[in-house]
Parts: C-alpha cells; structure tokens; sequence
C-alpha cells in the first residue's frame, strides 16, 4: 500500500463545493530529470516523435551491449556469418544482426553463403557503420560512446513504459484484468488532504446517481484508503552470468527500469547490483532515475554466479537507520561458486534477516533443485519466490514484489 501525499487537486475540489463538474484530466507518468537538458533531450525528443533512425539505432546499440559487445568489428562478423552463421548468430544476437545488416537474420542465414549477398551485406554494415560514427553514437574506433548507451538506455525505457501502460502497471489505480496485486476493495469519505487521483471514481458515480444527482457533488466524493509504510529502500540485484544472455537480460534489464521508475516515483530508493563470478556494478539506494537508466543499459552477460557475495555485499548498501529494507534477486540458476555454495547462499541470508533486510527471488526458468534453494532463500529472507516461465511477465513481477512491501 502506499503513502499519502498532499491532494493536488485543490481547485478541482473547490469547483465541486460550489456544484459545478469535474473534470478528470489524464495524466502520464514523469519523473524528475537531473541535471541540465542536453544532448539525451535531444534523443527522447526524436524517440517520441517516432524517429525511425534513432529508434533503430538505439535497438542496435541495446542489443550490441545485452550480447556483452562494445565495439562494431564489420570484417570479424562477415568472416564469422561465412564461416558458421548459426555461431554467429549466438555471439552477436538476433537484435544486433538484424538493425547493423538491415536484413532478417533469418533471411541471412539462407543466403550467406551466396558471393553476391555477403558483397551486398558487407556494404550495409560498413555504410551503417558510417552513420553510427556521423551521429557521434560510435566513435572512431568503432567503440559504442556516452550518447549511444544514452540512446540503448531510452530505448530500454520508452519501450517498457509503452509496455506497461496499456496494461495499467503504472499508476496507483489498474485495470482488474491485469492488476496482479489485487484489486482495492476499502475505500472512504474523500477529504481535502486526500490526493485527487485517489478518488474512487465508480463508487462516487454511484453514489451521485443513488442520491439522484445529475453531476458529482463534493459529498459524493469517496476515495481509496491507503495505509502509510514509510520509505522503501530496494537493491535489485541481477545476475548476469552467461546463461542470462540474450532475452532473459533484455526483459531483466526493462523490468528494472520499471521497478525504477515506480519506486522513485513514490519518493523511494532504487540501488543496483550486477553479480556474476563477482560483483560487477553496484549503485547505491538512490532517487536519481537517469543514472539507474544508463547503468542498467550497459548491463552485459559474463560468468559464473555466486550468490553469497552478492547477498553479503548488498547488506552494506543499505543504510543504517529504521527503513524497510528489500534485496530482490533475478536469477535463472544455482550459486556455482565456492566450496559449498548453497549453504553459503543460506548463511548469507540469515545475516541480512538479522539486519532487517527481506529477500525475495525471481527464479527465471529454474530446474528443481534450483526452485528448492531459492524456496529457502525467500524463506530466509522472509520474501516471496516468483518462478518464472514467461520472461515477458517478468515486469509485472517485480513491480508486485514491490508493491508487496
């Protein structure tokens, strides 16, 4: 549940005194931009005005970092679609091929091994190659630069928050059919001090219409009750080990977006961990979106997953005082590091219980013994476990683990 805020909608109450009409006016969510407008203004201005260009060269780029690739190498890829396309379509991703080359990668793969077709696709790559560098999105060593992860990183947001809207994810109010965390069934006489888009919309037509009003009246009025939890500090903690490439990182990496976006929105911290083998980023509890934007973009897949370290190092990113504390961990395997690395797992958590700090995992595809350590995990942690078979849910289930606390 969450916490009131002062209503916004002073004037709009003061019309009803007087009996005059509502209007309900549709709002979109936003968010606080630090910083001075620049160069990423730029960029958003042309994502949302459907700039087909920079829309495909912001999925070039986020699909170049989700496979781990920093720098564009034309000669490398052509030798390696000749020599073993199938190969190579592991390495560099669907995504990657397909907004670098300008073909369907399954078109790709029937006629690479024509001469013609590899002249003709080595001359789109390396005219693509020229654009990148002319729009200052790769530099001259072919290595993705600040505006390019800049572009991946509103790419990466526009399309989750596109994603979540029509579902009515975002916002304090959802649509039953999609709303995964219940629908709000107490609602309230509405006070002055109550936020306006808090207002119980239904219930108060009813109401008016029972009492034989032809429009809402201020003591018609009724408005969702909403039960204060303090601030909300929440570490996401990814695991990027190998087998998370691909898919699975892309709607990781969304779903953290949205968890971002929401939390903040709500005057909470987000902080970011990246663990594989070892910790790979970590950004402390914070409220600044553009920062977690940009550093969740570079995420890559690497190695193995230790788990232990992760959940020791997140307990220091917590701070000391009385706040709700929440780790949530994405995760599509078992701890493979260390001499006993289930048992570590456990020891861990009991350390961060004893701090204050819950637990919850996101078991993405998990195999039975990987679905019985994160069921103790969770249950140390005193969280919840999601076990997840649609990666594409993968949003909404962090976004329910949230709003869970």
């Amino acid at each position: 549940m969450r916490r009131k805020a002062r209503c916004q909608g002073d004037k709009s109450v003061d019309k009803l005194k007087k009996g005059k009409k509502a209007k309900v006016k549709k709002t979109e969510p936003s968010f606080e931009q630090k910083g001075k407008p620049g160069k990423g203004s730029q960029l958003m201005n042309s994502i949302m005005e459907n700039d087909k260009k920079t829309i495909d060269n912001g999925k070039l780029i986020m699909g170049a970092l989700t496979q781990g690739i920093t720098s564009f190498a034309p000669d490398l890829m052509m030798e390696k679609f000749v020599d073993n396309y199938k190969l190579a379509k592991n390495i560099y991703g669907e995504s990657l091929i397909k907004y670098f080359s300008g073909y369907d990668p399954r078109y790709i793969e029937k006629n690479i091994k024509i001469p013609e077709f590899q002249r003709e696709l080595a001359g789109k790559m390396e005219s693509q190659l020229r654009d990148l560098k002319a729009e200052g999105i790769i530099d001259k060593n072919n290595t993705i630069t600040d505006e390019g992860i800049q572009l991946a990183g509103l790419i990466l947001y526009t399309e989750e928050i596109d994603n979540l809207t029509p579902k009515g994810v975002l916002g304090e109010r959802f649509h039953k059919k999609n709303h995964i965390y219940g629908s709000k069934t107490n609602t309230k006489i509405f006070r002055k001090s109550d936020r306006y888009r808090d207002v119980a919309l239904k219930r108060s037509i009813k109401t008016a219409i029972r009492r034989g009003h032809s429009s809402l009246k201020i003591n018609d009025l009724k408005s969702f009750e909403r039960q204060a939890k303090g601030k909300v500090y929440v570490v996401y903690a990814l695991d990027s080990s190998g087998s998370m490439k691909g898919e699975k990182l892309v709607m990781c990496k969304k779903a953290g977006i949205s968890l971002a976006f929401k939390a903040i929105e709500e005057k909470d911290k987000v902080g970011l961990m990246v663990f594989g083998k070892e910790i790979k980023q970590e950004i402390m509890p914070t409220d600044d979106f553009l920062m977690l934007l940009k550093e969740i973009s570079v995420i890559k897949a690497t190695s193995e997953t230790d788990f232990g370290v992760t959940i020791k190092r997140a307990i220091n990113m917590f701070p000391a005082e009385d706040v709700t504390k929440h780790l949530l961990i994405l995760t599509d395997a078992l701890p493979t590091v260390g001499k006993d690395p289930q048992q570590e797992t456990l020891d861990a958590a009991n350390i961060a219980a004893a701090n204050g700090i819950t637990i919850s995992v996101v078991g993405i595809n998990l195999d039975k013994p990987g679905k019985i350590l994160a069921k103790k995990l969770a249950e140390t942690g005193n969280g919840k476990l999601y076990v997840v078979k649609d990666v594409k849910e993968i949003d909404k289930i962090v976004l329910q683990d949230y709003y869970s606390l």
